[in-house]
């Protein structure tokens, strides 16, 4: 027993007597337990040890066929009203879903050993950060929870001994069943159940399930932010940095972005790039009235395909040790690990991520699942800030926004204040590609890229950013949209994206430090042309021109979407909302 809450204590009594384990094992974070609990999960075949000069500490596991992925359509936020969900996440009756529920809990764990592991989501004693405790029989969930959050003892410091401010996290692998996979949440009751998955997004609950869908529902109650957003902090070559957040929906480039390497005109100029989250941000006022910043996290949960030293050195480096892979190829040669898109050379003796003989020479079926990952910790990263565990956060500038759009959005753009940013976070969206199931370049809409994640009514959500703006008063960070997706008529991306994306950086921060220019447009404040910094890039001024370009035409089209989105708000839609919708119009009709 690592705690004497009684709120704690209790719980987990209760969960132990309906799940019936042979075994309940505390886990209190020391490096002996985990080292035996790898060794045990090496000796079993659930995991596999890599190559130990290659990959020191790092360890393979593959999940079945059938749990490779989040599952939108088995995820629901159970609030006791039906309303308080909103139209954007499934919901169920908590009474109904417990019901529900119960019987497969009873007994699941027979024959199993219950690991309970207390975490803390942020740096142990930030008045920022919030505790929860997940019950797990998967070794899996141990480790990955290790690298993931701050696991063990310490995370009882935030809680003391009477609080009952902790997130109940239940899971069990159960049978791995697929018709009977649930992972859902209990707002009101600061619960999360999950159950017949073994794989990181539905299992791993201090990730989205508790950062996003419950802390943004504790957020909305206490008057702070969780958001799916980078935070990431640019040092100008006198050693002044500027920190910004970015929204991104998947396949925009978030991960890219956090870990971003300057382009050669900058770094010899002495400017820095420092990483400090690439998923989530918690957001709260300090006490000098500022919007501050904090990671929940502590390590990266990164999709492995695509990346490689050229996409993103930073997050290559960041796997080489201590780091989990989950579902990639596995080179027998030299025991280590390979994905497409990691070089142009795949192992000939190898199994794929099914565990079946493999050669990537002549293969035609992948070695790694599209949406295989690496869990690795945060401190491995080349370019970590070194206010990562800072526990009142980093001080942020500027929002941005963004999706992937072939000729609508322009590549950067400012928006005229805080309302009017909160109107341009609410209707972003992104073109479907080709990895997206279904048509290509269908606009889906996705709020803040938190559609999937937040966890209560989406028009509440909105209401409670614009009562963040009016708290914020002047102190508020200036918002921005970028879009790097822009194409040509040959459907040719026009920007050269990644590090360069710095270019466009540089001119966010000089709009928030008053140094940079701004032409107003119908949707917001652009850049002149000549304010991007293409230096060393083989594209001319003209070309910035096209980028900035807002077609009137597709604007007036864009305007009859969003209207027809924000119409499933009904009435919770605030009316500002619809009020910037009808400005826009008129600004575009002029």
């Amino acid at each position: 027993m690592l705690t004497n809450n009684k709120n704690v204590i209790s719980w987990v009594d209760e969960m132990v007597a309906l799940c019936k384990p042979d075994k309940v094992v505390w886990i209190d974070g020391s490096e002996e337990q985990l080292t035996a609990l790898r060794n045990e999960a090496i000796a079993t075949g659930e995991m596999e040890e890599l190559n130990k000069e290659k990959l020191p500490g790092c360890l393979l596991h593959r999940t079945l066929p059938n749990d490779v992925a989040r599952v939108e359509a088995r995820t629901f936020i159970c609030s006791r009203k039906e309303e308080d969900a909103g139209p954007t996440n499934n919901w169920c009756d908590p009474k109904e879903m417990y019901a529900k529920l119960t019987p497969m809990y009873d007994g699941v764990m027979k024959g199993r050993t219950m690991y309970v592991i207390p975490y803390s989501m942020g740096p142990i004693g930030s008045p920022l950060a919030k505790v929860g405790v997940e019950l797990t029989d998967s070794i899996y969930v141990v480790l990955n929870m290790d690298i993931m959050t701050r696991m063990g003892q310490n995370a009882f410091k935030n809680l003391g001994d009477t609080s009952n401010d902790f997130v109940r996290g239940l899971h069990s692998k159960a049978d791995i069943d697929p018709e009977k996979r649930y992972i859902v949440h209990f707002p009101e009751d600061n619960t999360i159940w999950s159950i017949n998955s073994a794989y990181g997004g539905n299992v791993l609950l201090g990730k989205k399930c508790f950062a996003l869908r419950i802390a943004s529902y504790q957020g909305k109650n206490e008057g702070w932010m969780a958001e799916h957003m980078l935070i990431l902090g640019i040092e100008n070559p006198q050693g002044e940095v500027t920190y910004v957040t970015a929204a991104f929906p998947s396949a925009c480039g978030k991960t890219n972005l956090a870990m971003l390497v300057p382009p050669e005109i900058y770094a010899k100029e002495g400017y820095k790039v420092w990483t400090v989250g690439d998923d989530i941000a918690w957001l709260k006022q300090g006490d000098d009235g500022k919007l501050y910043a904090i990671n929940p996290e502590n390590g990266f949960f990164g999709v492995a395909p695509g990346t490689n030293a050229k996409s993103n050195p930073n997050a290559l480096a960041s796997t080489k040790k201590n780091t989990i892979f989950t579902n990639v190829a596995h080179n027998l040669d030299d025991n280590t690990v390979w994905w497409e898109g990691l070089d142009k050379n795949p192992p000939e003796n190898a199994v794929d991520w099914t565990n079946q003989k493999w050669n990537g020479k002549t293969s035609d079926i992948k070695g790694a699942h599209p949406n295989s990952r690496f869990t690795a910790p945060a401190k491995n990263c080349p370019c970590i800030s070194s206010e990562f565990d800072n526990p009142n956060g980093v001080p942020i500038s500027a929002m941005i926004f963004g999706g992937r759009r072939a000729k609508t959005s322009p590549l950067v753009y400012q928006s005229f204040d805080w309302k009017h940013g909160v109107f341009v976070g609410a209707t972003m969206a992104s073109e479907t590609t080709a990895a997206a199931t279904g048509a290509v370049g269908v606009v889906r809409r996705d709020p803040m890229a938190m559609l999937p994640f937040c966890g209560y009514h989406m028009g509440d959500y909105f209401a409670h950013w614009l009562e963040m703006g009016e708290k914020l008063g002047e102190n508020a960070p200036k918002i921005f949209n970028v879009n790097w997706f822009r194409t040509d008529d040959e459907g040719h991306f026009i920007w050269p994206g990644f590090g360069d994306n710095m270019r466009v950086l540089m001119w966010i921060i000089g709009r928030c430090k008053g140094t940079a220019d701004a032409v107003e447009t119908p949707i917001g404040y652009e850049p002149k042309p000549e304010d991007i910094n293409i230096e060393g890039l083989d594209i001319d001024v003209n070309t910035v021109k096209d980028l900035l370009n807002v077609d009137i035409d597709l604007w007036k089209e864009e305007a009859k979407g969003i209207e027809e989105f924000f119409a499933k708000f009904g009435d919770k839609l605030p009316a500002e909302l619809s009020k910037q919708l009808s400005d826009l119009k008129a600004r575009l009709s002029k």
